[in-house]
């Protein structure tokens, strides 16, 4: 039931790794880049909600309650991930990362939500790192991908303002995988009915209607538990920081480690690819932490609060040792430890949280948790990164690494908050 998280993950991992290497390409200044991404939160935090609560209220016979929502996202991805790099212009590069973002958002959602209602409480720590591990083994193939292609023979420069053919052939792999690996999951998952079919759909019938849904989001924002606030200030935190890697891992790895600046010349484009391949460390460690977490988490109860807090010390040290290092391979070293975080990220929140919730309202609650998600990811893009960064750090790029780093620390410490024990412990 997971497996389509690894389509997913090649859509995220292609967008993180290489959207700011097309925006460069494209002419796009360092400072620009965050603002160029701010339509895809600004896309999660309308969708995310509302999908949630369309799929808490939807059952068919035969596609069950989450997995149509898993074949619309799909085949609206795979459309838009095929089509990003073909962008010839900085609008329409931004406007294909919004559609994608968007129809990635429509599958993503619905697939925690998937995981929360079939398993008890005793198992969501082992499913969603179960999860966490295929989005690990995603990550590291797809942000591998323009490396691979080069290595193939297949270009990796173009002229100015085109995007490479490398890129565009790790664009159109990973639009091949997002599908089949999500049609896996639809082909091969059962869902479970409402307890009272009967019941469910009369509640639906009285409550459907536009201004009623909204009503009802708003009144689950206004009425969420204790631990999903408390949750939100780590969550805030931690993708602040990981906001901050996908907008600048690029310029600021191949100007700082690399000393390339130039979006056409092949030292840039070489130096771009080895950034996909420390990005594609993050995600091998977060795999192979994932199945550490599996085989624990399957065999004895743990603290996920005390997992989770250790986990973003990791990788807010990891950032922060990226200003310091010399040699590129240590980059390695640096993104085994944001790896930790990741896999941590990926799992340990949701595992809380959904021991948190009512259960019949899992799919808007997990819907409402995404704006954690994409509120600091807005404020990032409007100019939190380069205002802070500059403030607290210095004018060089690089210093957006130390600010991820300092992020993800802050983000370890207000796990301190969550004082719910059924939520930090498993059930």
């Amino acid at each position: 039931m997971s497996f389509g998280f690894l389509g997913i993950q090649f859509g995220f991992a292609l967008q993180g790794g290489f959207m700011s290497r097309i925006f460069q390409t494209l002419g796009a200044d360092k400072d620009a880049i965050p603002l160029l991404w701010i339509a895809a939160p600004l896309t999660g935090l309308i969708v995310q909600p509302i999908v949630g609560y369309l799929s808490d209220r939807t059952w068919h016979v035969k596609f069950g309650r989450r997995r149509p929502y898993f074949l619309i996202g799909a085949v609206l991805s795979t459309i838009a991930l095929f089509f990003a790099p073909y962008s010839s212009a900085l609008w329409m590069a931004a406007g294909a990362l919004w559609v994608l973002d968007a129809s990635i958002n429509i599958s993503m959602e619905p697939f925690r939500a998937l995981v929360a209602d079939k398993l008890p409480d005793s198992q969501r720590s082992y499913g969603f790192v179960v999860q966490t591990l295929i989005i690990g083994v995603g990550t590291w193939i797809a942000s591998n991908l323009p490396w691979f292609m080069t290595q193939i023979g297949i270009p990796n420069t173009a002229e100015p303002g085109v995007i490479p053919d490398s890129v565009k052939f790790a664009f159109a792999i990973g639009a091949v995988v997002l599908f089949a690996s999500i049609l896996y999951t639809i082909l091969t998952t059962d869902e479970y009915p409402p307890e009272d079919l009967e019941e469910f759909r009369r509640k639906n019938e009285e409550s459907k209607g536009f201004f009623n849904g909204f009503k009802e989001i708003f009144q689950n924002i206004a009425s969420m538990p204790t631990v999903m606030k408390q949750l939100g200030v780590v969550q805030f935190f931690s993708w602040f920081a990981f906001f901050t890697m996908w907008s600048f891992a690029t310029p600021a790895i191949t100007e700082h480690i690399f000393g390339a600046t130039d979006t056409s010349s092949a030292a840039y484009n070489d130096a771009a690819d080895s950034v996909g391949n420390y990005l594609g460390t993050y995600g091998l460690v977060s795999m192979f932490f994932a199945l550490i977490l599996a085989f624990i988490t399957s065999k004895v109860k743990i603290n996920r609060k005390l997992v989770h807090m250790l986990s973003l010390f990791a990788g807010g040290s990891g950032f922060i040792l990226i200003y310091f290092i010399q040699e590129p391979w240590m980059l390695h070293i640096c993104f085994a430890l944001v790896g930790i975080s990741w896999a941590s990220i990926l799992s340990m929140p949701y595992a809380m949280l959904s021991s948190s919730v009512n259960p019949k309202q899992m799919g808007v609650y997990m819907g409402i948790f995404n704006m954690f998600i994409v509120i600091p990811q807005i404020i990032a893009a409007l100019g939190g990164i380069n205002f802070m960064y500059k403030l607290l750090f210095g004018e060089e790029v690089v210093f957006t690494m130390v600010l991820a780093g300092t992020s993800l620390i802050l983000a370890g410490l207000s796990n301190l908050l969550i004082t719910n024990r059924q939520a930090t412990h498993d059930g």
